[in-house]
């Protein structure tokens, strides 16, 4: 369901897919280690380079955990568990600040399995799979997952994200499975709202909605992390069954929880989008510019208010897409066409780029992006896979509706 800074391409930022964020990121809500950003680390050909210096401090108590969890490491190089350990703490560092950069850290913490001699330990094929699916290499990423659960088959994060992947590429009755076995597992909060974004998006909101919304009721004592993901995954479900209210009434009992979350701020921002509340917007996301996701919202909020910041935010954003097309990085094709279809008026490319993103994942901001370039683009065809899966699925969702009947009439 893809959490955020970025001053350059040594540096870029964006959200996980909305299923991997959704319910993947319920491992780290139960304490079982969280969702990651990835990216294609940047590697000089000069040990000496300086590519950039991150702003710390001596004090700071984040690197002086970090200098820990190095000298740990650095102790023991071909021990998993420090590796791990560190890879962890910068894949957290990386969703909290929207600095990619600390995956490319983490992965360098996991160089010792990079090409093992022997078997790799599960919790380092867990970081691995996370890093595939990333990088939209689903594929591999369900074969490491599938690895590390015939390895340890009671891994609850194994199965969390797995259902995560295969819920972006819509293999739903593998989804279902994964969510059965988390429940087994003894992590009922988790497990029902990860078929609650399944039912959500096969059709059965409301009883989705009342399922989870009672877990949590039982659940008064969960953790606040566990607490933050439910009410963001009951926003997301009240947003599909058109009751705006109950939706912003969760994402600000979420905020009030934790206000850096970069996916929860991306979805109460679309759905302040979708109601053109264009200067709360400016205000939730004023300090946002290194996540893309959240700078494309912030300067769509921006132009329609009329702030000087909006040229200036579209132009930072063109050149990051322009600097991801020179490295072959397709990541962010989703946010590329919603930038060509706003904001450079090319209805056509941002078509091509949305049925690119599509070919790879399929959730509701992917269709719509589709929809709505398709639509522009006057190119009714172009968007019959998307029209084919709102079909299949019988997705509830206001906007997707509004959007395929008018797809309908323009093919009539």
């Amino acid at each position: 369901m893809n959490g955020s800074t970025r001053p350059g391409p040594a540096a870029s930022a964006a959200v996980p897919s909305r299923a991997a964020r959704l319910i993947a990121a319920g491992c780290a809500a139960a304490g079982l280690w969280g969702p990651t950003l990835e990216a294609a680390p940047f590697r000089p050909t000069d040990d000496r380079a300086v590519i950039e210096r991150l702003p710390t401090r001596p004090t700071d108590p984040v690197q002086r955990e970090l200098a820990e969890l190095r000298r740990i490491h650095a102790a023991a190089p071909g021990e998993p568990g420090p590796a791990v350990d560190l890879a962890r703490r910068y894949f957290s560092l990386a969703l909290e600040s929207g600095d990619m950069r600390y995956t490319g850290y983490a992965q360098a913490a996991l160089a010792a399995w990079r090409r093992p001699p022997g078997p790799v330990p599960v919790d380092v094929l867990v970081v691995k799979a996370q890093l595939a699916q990333y990088r939209h290499d689903f594929i591999d990423a369900l074969k490491l997952f599938d690895a590390a659960i015939a390895l340890d088959p009671k891994n609850v994060r194994a199965h969390a994200w797995r259902a995560a992947v295969n819920m972006v590429i819509a293999r739903y009755d593998a989804v279902r499975a994964d969510c059965t076995r988390v429940r087994e597992l003894g992590e009922a909060l988790l497990a029902t709202g990860c078929e609650a974004y399944l039912d959500a998006t096969l059709g059965k909101a409301g009883a989705a909605y009342d399922a989870l919304a009672a877990q949590l009721k039982a659940e008064q004592g969960a953790r606040p992390t566990l607490k933050l993901w439910t009410l963001t995954v009951l926003a997301e479900i009240a947003r599909r069954k058109g009751d705006m209210a109950a939706a912003e009434a969760h994402y600000k009992a979420a905020l009030q929880l934790e206000n850096s979350d970069q996916y929860l701020l991306a979805a109460y921002a679309e759905l302040l989008t979708h109601q053109r509340r264009w200067p709360d917007i400016v205000a939730l996301l004023r300090r946002w510019e290194r996540s893309d996701v959240l700078l494309l919202q912030l300067a769509r909020a921006e132009r329609a208010v009329g702030t000087p910041e909006a040229n200036a935010h579209a132009a930072l954003l063109r050149s990051r897409f322009a600097d991801a097309a020179l490295r072959g990085d397709s990541i962010n094709a989703q946010d590329e066409a919603w930038f060509r279809l706003e904001f450079e008026q090319d209805p056509k490319g941002a078509l091509a780029l949305a049925l690119q993103n599509w070919a790879i994942q399929k959730e509701p901001r992917d269709a719509e992006i589709v929809l709505e370039a398709a639509l522009a683009a006057r190119d009714p065809s172009a968007a019959k896979p998307v029209m084919d899966w709102l079909a299949r699925t019988g997705l509830e969702d206001p906007r997707l509706a509004e959007l395929a009947a008018a797809m309908k009439k323009t093919t009539r």
